[in-house]
């Protein structure tokens, strides 16, 4: 066994090896950019080496930087997480030369799985089920067109050393394929330094299913089922389950028989995840085999009770896997949620910046919580925008639901815009709920985009007597205070009014030993916690019900966050809220001329002048961050009146870069 391994990565998967190495009793090497040299993978790992600049084509890319850093440091094996050189056989060679283990496959099923046009033709070999498509390299737009054309809209365009929804695009005609195969080819040279990209029919209402394998280098090979990966947006996992909600026992041992053969014609060591495209009618089609760890690897970890970097790092080792497939069952149900800074308001942009507050739910049997971040800590523009990986496991998938649920209610983040409250939509949603989801089921039920408002709570009258609870605790310390002085004692009253929008909804608040009792138009609350002033999360029960939710607060404005839904209310006595009622409301500044960033990032191309005359729609330029490409269209005809920035210049949020007539 290894006594010390690198890890050739960085955020919550580094954070993740370096936990199992530690258990393991085998001391961890991490490595950092400049842009991390706070990172927590830094402060946990035993030794740490500083490898370059802050972009990754500077540092987690330099394959000469991560081997100089396992010379240094004398670590004898390298764990790469995923993404950065986790599939590069090129740097596996490398290390093989210096002696120093992989900890993932041989070289043979790195180039062989690595490549999507080489693995569908050895996936038909192996007669595992695949989907009609054209394997070799596209040439240019034109030569796309032609071969849709034949296959038959719609169809997927892929970069073939792509992965985590990059280099990917839908195209329903000729426009949306030249298109396409420009934006794909675009990202797929930016994130793995590789442009070929391929194309195969577009599957309609497809659910993304995949297996998990495991094998070690002495014949053995063995499934650990499936995981659930089928809601997502822009083609990028959001949450994921195991089991899967749809699969049955005899398609679900067809598929890992499949996965199992597609592993040994490579003759596959370590864990590796084979992903397939599953029908309405259960018909499933070999998408691709990433010859790594995953994302979602946790939720086969909670329902198998199988460690499975314990496993990859012994199979490195040259051990043999300790269990068999007869030894493989299913215990429970696991839900993972990617917890994202991005703005799910404002389209899901990235969202860069300093958390300022960060806590996370407590860890427990029921709920595990991988991240790579922590309070005072920045997330920064040039990787990848994820905070944590949020699971919960349950004795049945509506346990595992409920508990989720719950979770994300406890996740307060604050200092930057986090998916959370999508993340608590999605969860509480129907669809979900019913498990009759696909690919589609997010652009489907968020045609417009995510917002809040939308979401249904199961009883609104929660928030107001949590709300009016806190309101209360603050007037009686205000109370107190003017106590403190002979003549200064004042009354609390007991009636307010809570303003949400349009609505006014009197309440009365009267305390009761250590408990409030709220009425609500006829009905009461009683509200229990021992919430203290200044928490951003607000726990106890109302009538007995457990309750999680997030409130902040401005003067008398409350922001609450409950179950996906967002709010803010105001507090006044009922004169007040008279008042209130005749203020005018203040018109919006027109600002629909200014063409800003929607987040910070490095302008790609400028596609107009001043003086061009452009229309709602048109592409006005192009911004990258964190590895995705991002077009900027404008919102109205007009003309353009200045363009303020060029290609090759970085911008920051709302920053001008053009203005319109």
């Amino acid at each position: 066994m290894f006594d010390k391994i690198l890890i050739a990565n960085r955020g919550e998967i580094a954070c993740r090896v370096i936990k199992s190495a530690q258990k393991m009793g085998i001391k961890t090497v991490a490595v950092y950019s400049e842009a991390d040299r706070d990172a927590l993978h830094v402060q946990l790992a035993d030794e740490a080496v500083h490898i370059g600049a802050a972009p990754s084509a500077e540092s987690y890319l330099v394959a000469a930087r991560i081997i100089q850093a396992c010379l240094d440091t004398g670590a004898q094996a390298v764990h790469p997480g995923y993404g950065f050189l986790s599939e590069n056989s090129s740097f596996c060679e490398a290390l093989a030369k210096q002696k120093i283990a992989f900890i993932g496959p041989k070289t043979k099923a790195i180039e062989a799985m690595g490549d999507k046009i080489t693995s569908k033709r050895l996936a038909d070999k192996a007669k595992v089920n695949t989907i009609p498509g054209y394997t070799d390299v596209v040439k240019d737009a034109d030569h796309a067109v032609d071969i849709s054309k034949g296959i038959g809209y719609p169809v997927m365009l892929k970069a073939s050393a792509g992965g985590g929804g990059k280099g990917m695009r839908v195209a329903r005609n000729d426009d949306e394929c030249r298109d396409g195969f420009e934006r794909a080819t675009n990202e797929a040279k930016s994130s793995f330094g590789d442009d070929r990209v391929f194309i195969e029919k577009f599957i309609e209402e497809p659910r993304h299913i995949e297996i998990q394998v495991l094998a070690d280098g002495h014949g053995n090979c063995i499934y650990l089922n499936e995981r659930e990966c089928s809601l997502q947006r822009r083609h990028q996992k959001v949450i994921e389950e195991a089991p899967s909600p749809f699969l049955d026992e005899k398609t679900r041992k067809a598929m890992g028989e499949q996965a199992v053969a597609l592993a040994r014609a490579v003759d596959y060591e370590s864990a590796g995840t084979v992903e397939f495209i599953v029908d309405k009618d259960r018909n499933f089609f070999f998408l691709e085999m990433n010859t790594r760890l995953q994302v979602e690897h946790p939720v086969t970890e909670l329902t198998t009770g199988v460690d499975l970097v314990e496993l990859m790092i012994k199979v490195a080792a040259g051990e043999k896997l300790p269990l068999e497939q007869k030894d493989v069952g299913i215990n429970g149900w696991s839900i993972e949620a990617r917890v994202y800074a991005e703005d799910p308001f404002r389209n899901f942009l990235p969202s860069t910046g300093r958390l300022v507050y960060y806590r996370p739910p407590a860890e427990d049997e029921h709920v595990r919580v991988d991240t790579g971040v922590f309070e005072g800590g920045e997330v920064s523009m040039f990787y990848d925008p994820m905070v944590a990986k949020l699971v919960t496991w349950g004795e049945d998938r509506d346990d595992a639901i409920a508990r989720m649920r719950a979770a994300l209610d406890q996740f307060v983040v604050r200092g930057i815009q986090s998916n959370i409250a999508f993340l608590s939509a999605l969860i509480a949603h129907e669809t979900f709920r019913s498990g009759n989801i696909s690919t589609n089921t997010i652009a489907e039920e968020y045609p417009e985009g995510f917002n809040p408002s939308d979401v249904v709570q199961e009883d609104p009258a929660i928030e107001l007597a949590v709300v009016g609870t806190i309101v209360r605790k603050y007037r009686d310390r205000a109370a107190q205070i003017d106590g403190q002085l002979p003549g200064h004692r004042r009354e609390v009253p007991a009636d307010w009014v809570v303003v949400k929008g349009d609505e006014h909804h009197p309440i009365s608040v009267v305390a009761e030993n250590d408990c409030h009792v709220v009425t609500l138009d006829g009905d009461e609350y009683r509200v229990c916690s021992d919430w203290e002033f200044g928490e951003r999360l607000f726990s106890g029960t109302v009538n007995d019900e457990t309750v999680h939710m997030q409130v902040s607060r401005d003067g008398q404005v409350y922001r609450l966050a409950r179950g996906g839904s967002q709010s803010d209310v105001l507090v006044l006595n009922p004169r007040a809220a008279e008042l209130h009622k005749l203020m005018p409301v203040k018109a919006q500044p027109d600002t629909s001329r200014h063409i800003v960033a929607p987040m910070p990032g490095l302008i790609v191309s400028v596609s107009v002048a001043a003086g061009d005359e452009v229309k709602a729609g048109d592409e006005l330029a192009v911004l990258e961050a964190m590895k995705m490409e991002n077009a900027i269209r404008a919102e109205r005809n007009g003309i353009v009146a200045s363009v303020n920035r060029k290609a090759g210049q970085s911008v920051e949020v709302d920053e001008v870069i053009m203005e319109l007539e």
